[in-house]
């Protein structure tokens, strides 16, 4: 009876908990989404940046231009999805391989002292601030990158790119590893009787056994990109530009919002749409999670064979 009642005690505790994160993330979204309601409902702030301001080209040399001190305010926030679209996907360009092909190697060919060593080194990077990172990009990685390429900036898209994939790489490995090391053992035992090499079976039978969870870490990685802050705000010359060059400055949305939102007036046009980023932000993220959990089920419905 005593061991049912601390059972059931600590199942209440679960679940207060559970219940604790989940109203948590709900009033973070309200607090965010009631400041940014004004975008939408207010005439005044409409008139300076409503929705066909926000995402429509406007009239000028500049169509696509984020200037919200200047005479006329400009608040495209395209731009600045464009940069932030720019740096993720050089980060998961640059970091998906070197994480997934470190991970088969953890999994599958290196010796157990090897796998001790370098899997909770890659994990420690995961420790690592990301203002220690944005040092190293901005006083190293871009003097690096400049020489290396001849880049006309030394700030730019690719060396906030490079950056972000460092921070990543650790976050895409862990899950991968984990992915490839809870594949059965049999599906390897049986590839091997066949007369597969351990490279066969690796690339054959494991990685896509594992793809699910492969999948799960690239997705969690392009997450973390997108909701990172102080690596792109050292590393990328926060000029919000609108352009596909890897080698010109951009401006992220994150950082945008965490560069201007202290100086800001607050109740004006300019401060309901940092709050209307950070919506979209948080709105973006959530739906990559739940898309990226729905798209991993179905994907490991299918390789089982289950309708």
């Amino acid at each position: 009876m005593r061991r049912k009642g601390f059972e059931n005690a600590v199942e209440l505790v679960i679940l207060a908990s559970a219940m604790t994160a989940i109203a948590g993330l709900f009033l973070i979204f309200i607090f965010i989404g009631k400041e940014a309601l004004p975008v939408f409902f207010s005439p005044e702030i409409r008139d300076e940046a409503g929705l066909s301001k926000l995402f429509l080209a406007q009239a000028g040399p500049h169509p696509f231009s984020w200037q919200p001190v200047s005479l006329v305010p400009k608040y495209s926030v395209l731009t600045l999805f464009a940069g932030t679209l720019k740096a993720t996907l050089v980060a998961i360009i640059f970091a998906a391989p070197l994480a997934l092909g470190a991970a088969l190697f953890t999994a599958e060919f290196a010796p157990d002292w090897l796998k001790e060593i370098i899997k909770p080194v890659i994990e420690i990077l995961a420790g690592i601030p990301s203002i220690v990172l944005g040092f190293f990009a901005l006083m190293v990685m871009a003097t690096f990158v400049q020489d290396a390429f001849g880049t006309l900036y030394r700030l730019n898209a690719l060396v906030a790119g490079i950056a972000l994939g460092l921070a990543v790489i650790p976050v895409i490995y862990t899950v991968a590893e984990d992915a490839l090391s809870g594949v059965p053992y049999s599906y390897k035992e049986a590839s091997i009787a066949l007369g597969a090499t351990r490279w066969q079976t690796a690339s054959r039978i494991v990685f896509p056994a594992a793809l699910p969870g492969i999948l799960a870490a690239c997705i969690l990685g392009f997450g973390r990109c997108i909701g990172e802050t102080m690596i792109v705000l050292m590393a990328s010359g926060n000029a919000p530009l609108m352009t596909w060059i890897l080698d010109s400055p951009i401006r992220t949305v994150s950082a945008t919002v965490a560069a201007e939102l202290g100086e800001v007036v607050v109740g004006s046009g300019h401060y309901h749409v940092l709050f209307f980023l950070g919506t979209l932000l948080f709105v973006f993220t959530f739906a990559i999670n739940l898309f990226a959990h729905w798209f991993v089920k179905r994907l490991q419905k299918k390789i089982l064979g289950i309708t």
